[in-house]
């Protein structure tokens, strides 16, 4: 394996971000891309992070910076006579100003994403939640891909005339530009239930048994299979796939390529078939390369047999400049293209329009989702329980009337940490871009409310109901992580940000915090070498009392109580748990129903919970943040 060190002298003053306040990276310790005969370029989970991350080096560039990037991979490929192909497989949006801060939301995202020439994508999970996001991708995504959008499994009821569709195509065949591999191609999304009633999930088990996928299977001349998704690599939707495909080609590579778990990761199913997930939020570009195929040739390139074995190879590409550079072969002055540059400056202008950067307070120190143990003052979840939820919910007014509440929200809705520093309009829909607001049951009796927590956040009927439906509470890189216990205090090695072995140079002093993955190939997939970062599990759910102290060791434990318990409360939840919550109070013998619910505080969401607290907390208007 290539380790190479870029010179100091080449790169360090010249690498800048495409976004004006990107940071620049940091030079570091790089590998090779294993380029073959066929390549891909893999972005999943963007979670509308177009604009790079602004306060993290390591991820700082752009979707300018990835178009040209693209480009001179595309430049490459035809000098030697590969090919390169590009795919995404969902969750483009929910997450990032840049989607969520516009109305309607995606104002400008839509031109953004276009601008990449990706070859095969495919709807998530999260352009499904809501009518508005699903109705986005057919009247924009679908048709700006055209015919490279995939829908295996997905239909919707046209907005135009009611009736129910496929949302774009079932599959697709197509030969590549240089090689001339003929590729069998399918888009799939996980067994998802949670969709708005526009759209419906057919389920993989299906889908597989239908007439279309049976006779797709049995197409002739077909060099390899591609199955890309929303799906984790790990998962009995793929596994099934797997099973299917091989029942009938029994010797036909495929390549996977998944999402939803904002993980690295690359899984082996035989010797002719591997899958690789990528990451999430633009910190990832996943490089994948298959040699060894047939293919029927074109007007430069003869055709040729498969060969006995095929050579697999992948690496986890930190999206920054450095690596990008390198990557390339270009540098500050050869790199930007005239494409890249211009998709740049249209989401800095989107940024500008949308006031990204307008400051609501300033944090004064680090807060994490899985960086430090639950609970732990620099913990974002006891930040929630201990200050936010409390000090914002007693000005409801029902609390304000004397009564008393426990609210609970899901871990899974705050996505990402909070930087010590400015806490912009951005910060607010990276934290939590969810829509869903608080709602509440009156009057529980406090026997019963005071025993949710523990029910979900522990094995039983409620977390065996959660599993049936594919659905998660925690945040997707904790639900999908293969955990090997490393000590107490749920601390486990996850397959992300500072998961896995470490790798060979792991203990010099001078590599940066960063992703150390772990696969089924080994510990040498990402480009850059890094030193581990510990991530820790947390609850499913937290819960804050307003109107009374409480006080818990963790959260599978029976709280404990500072004062008198009172007899009833209100139990005040984050609304995307609703279900859950009545359906343990039925469990627990309290008959409640939706028809038994109302808004808490009408008109407020996490996102706008979280960012009232900051700016009557963290306000520091006109000064500069330390």
């Amino acid at each position: 394996m290539i380790l190479r060190l870029l010179s100091l002298l080449t790169l360090l003053g010249a690498v800048h971000g495409a976004q004006p306040d990107a940071p620049s990276p940091i030079a570091a310790q790089l590998r090779d891309l294993q380029w073959g005969q066929l390549n891909f370029l893999h972005t999943t989970d963007i979670h509308g992070w177009l604009g790079g991350h602004l306060q993290e080096p390591s991820y700082s560039a752009d979707w300018g910076d990835y178009v040209s990037f693209t480009k001179h991979l595309h430049l490459k490929a035809d000098a030697d006579g590969s090919d390169l192909v590009l795919i995404d497989t969902g969750d483009r949006i929910e997450g990032n100003g840049l989607y969520d801060a516009s109305d309607p939301k995606g104002q400008y995202y839509f031109d953004i994403v276009k601008q990449a020439d990706i070859d095969l994508i495919c709807s998530g999970n999260h352009e499904l939640y809501k009518k508005n996001s699903s109705d986005g991708e057919f009247r924009y995504t679908v048709p700006n891909f055209k015919g490279n959008y995939i829908a295996s499994n997905l239909d919707i009821y046209n907005p135009d005339t009611g009736k129910l569709e496929p949302l774009a195509r079932r599959f697709k065949t197509f030969k590549t530009k240089n090689q001339g591999i003929r590729i069998l191609a399918f888009g799939f999304i996980f067994d998802f239930t949670g969709n708005a009633n526009n759209t419906v999930v057919n389920t993989v088990e299906d889908t597989v048994k239908t007439d279309w996928f049976q006779e797709a299977l049995r197409e002739k001349d077909i060099d390899l299979i591609v199955v890309f998704g929303h799906v984790a690599i790990r998962s009995k939707e793929y596994s099934l796939i797997y099973k299917t495909i091989r029942s009938v080609q029994w010797d036909i590579p495929i390549q996977f390529f998944g999402g939803h778990t904002h993980i690295r990761d690359y899984k082996v199913y035989d010797s002719k078939s591997v899958a690789l997930e990528s990451g999430r939020y633009m910190e990832t570009l996943g490089f994948m390369s298959i040699s060894g195929l047939s293919s029927a040739g074109s007007k430069t390139q003869p055709s040729t047999l498969q060969k006995p074995s095929l050579k697999f190879g992948r690496r986890y590409i930190d999206n920054n400049l450095y690596s990008l550079y390198h990557h390339s072969g270009k540098n500050n002055d050869t790199f930007q293209t005239e494409h890249g540059r211009n998709v740049s400056a249209q989401i800095n202008d989107a940024r500008k329009s949308l006031k990204l950067d307008e400051r609501h307070g300033c944090a004064p120190h680090d807060l994490w989702v899985n960086r430090t143990p639950y609970p732990h003052k620099q913990s974002i979840f006891t930040w929630l329980e201990k200050e936010v939820f409390p000090n914002h919910f007693k000005h409801s007014s029902r609390a304000k009337g004397g009564n008393k509440a426990l609210v609970l929200s899901n871990t899974g809705a705050m996505r990402f940490d909070i930087f010590k520093g400015p806490f912009t309009k951005d910060t607010e829909f990276l934290v939590s871009p969810f829509t869903s607001g608080f709602s509440y049951v009156k009057d529980v009796p406090f026997k019963a409310a005071k025993q949710l927590l523990n029910l979900l956040n522990n094995e039983g009927p409620i977390m065996d109901e959660i599993a049936r439906q594919n659905l998660m509470l925690a945040p997707p890189e904790q639900i999908a992580g293969r955990a090997d216990v490393e000590a107490s205090d749920d601390f486990y090695h996850w397959n992300l940000p500072g998961s896995g072995a470490q790798v060979a140079l792991g203990d010099d002093k001078s590599l940066t915090p960063g992703y150390t993955t772990q696969d089924d190939a080994g510990s040498d997939g990402d480009d850059t070498v890094h030193s581990t970062i510990a991530f820790y599990n947390v609850p499913n759910c937290i819960q804050a009392a307003v109107g009374f102290e409480l006080s818990h060791g963790n959260a599978s434990e029976v709280i404990v109580f500072d004062d008198e318990e009172p007899d009833n409360v209100d139990v005040v939840y984050n609304e995307f748990i609703e279900s859950w919550v009545l359906l343990a109070l039925q469990y627990l013998g309290q008959k409640y129903n939706e028809s038994d619910t109302a808004p808490y505080v009408e008109g407020e969401t996490l996102t706008t919970v979280i960012t009232d607290w900051v700016e009557a907390n963290w306000d520091v208007e006109g000064k500069e943040c330390p």
